[in-house]
């Protein structure tokens, strides 16, 4: 069986976060996990997230996986407290690369994945002058609107390799955010429970993420006139254990592990819209056998609220 786990757009990601926290004029905030920052009541959110992700695996079968996707996530601020998003994947390509009993072969699929709908809630703030801290649970589901039979001359795709995972996923967690003038530091504590498919559950997934954006330009605030544009230096830390697959033969030893990723990255900041990219880099990678690992994930992507 293939070991993969789809790529962190959304909360994976998800999940992954997505999501911008927008006041009245768009905030620095991470590029690969959610922010405590609220979202303004009666306003929306917009971000389009390209994520170019390469696994590989040094098994029998010499696997590499190499994903290209678009998130799409759209939010709404209920209250100044609340606010809601939902995201959807598309996959311009799913591609895996194997050696079989038959030579290497290449098996691909595209489509749109699975979509996830979840809510914030600011349990906790505490603004003072220059600087403002948040406290925001986080809870939602990933539902099963994906494709997940497609097939291809050699049959049908392995789990991994489909578009949708055909299950129903919950997960839950907890989100803080620091900011002041000059720098943002946020953290995520995320656990994801993985529903079961055709005789397969995904391992469950817990993760802590943590983020640091530093102003860069301008250097001083001394002298700058109304809402000016801003350039931020970013590093972001995700740390992630996922538990061994379950299927119908058992528990898989080839699936979970834990792993360390290092995201360096850049986000240019107007009043109503950011451009943001990061490289993550595997600093640890201790996969349960021949699990396949990340090789590195390249994010690019865009924010605007209105």
């Amino acid at each position: 069986m293939v070991n993969s786990n789809r790529p962190s757009v959304g909360v994976s990601v998800l999940i992954g976060t997505l999501l911008l926290a927008g006041v009245s004029a768009v905030q620095a905030a991470p590029n690969t996990f959610n922010t405590a920052l609220s979202v303004a009541k009666g306003q929306y959110l917009w971000r389009e997230q390209l994520v170019l992700r390469e696994r590989s695996g040094n098994g029998p079968m010499e696997r590499d996986v190499s994903v290209q996707a678009l998130g799409s996530v759209l939010g709404y601020g209920v209250t100044s407290r609340l606010a809601v998003f939902g995201m959807v994947p598309y996959f311009f390509n799913k591609e895996l690369d194997v050696t079989t009993p038959m030579g290497r072969i290449e098996r691909d699929t595209s489509g749109f994945g699975d979509v996830s709908l979840f809510g914030r809630y600011t349990l906790y703030k505490k603004d003072e002058t220059g600087s403002t801290f948040r406290v925001a649970p986080v809870f939602g589901l990933t539902a099963p609107t994906g494709d997940d039979n497609d097939s291809d001359r050699f049959g049908e795709l392995p789990r991994p390799l489909q578009p949708g995972d055909g299950a129903w996923d919950g997960f839950a967690g907890v989100v803080t955010t620091y900011q002041t003038l000059q720098y943002q530091v946020d953290g995520q504590l995320l656990y994801r429970e993985n529903g079961r498919h055709d005789a397969l559950a995904r391992g469950d997934e817990t993760r802590f993420d943590a983020s640091l954006q530093y102003r860069i330009w301008p250097r001083s605030l001394k002298g700058v006139a109304g809402t000016p544009s801003f350039v931020y230096a970013l590093l972001e830390s995700n740390v992630i254990h996922r538990e061994h697959n379950e299927t119908g033969n058992g528990t898989d030893a080839d699936s979970g592990g834990i792993q360390w990723l290092l995201a360096p990255g850049l986000q240019y900041v107007s009043r109503s819209w950011i451009v943001e990219g990061t490289v993550q880099l595997p600093v640890v990678e201790d996969p349960n056998g021949d699990a396949i690992e990340d090789d590195y994930v390249v994010r690019i992507g865009f924010r605007r609220n209105f």
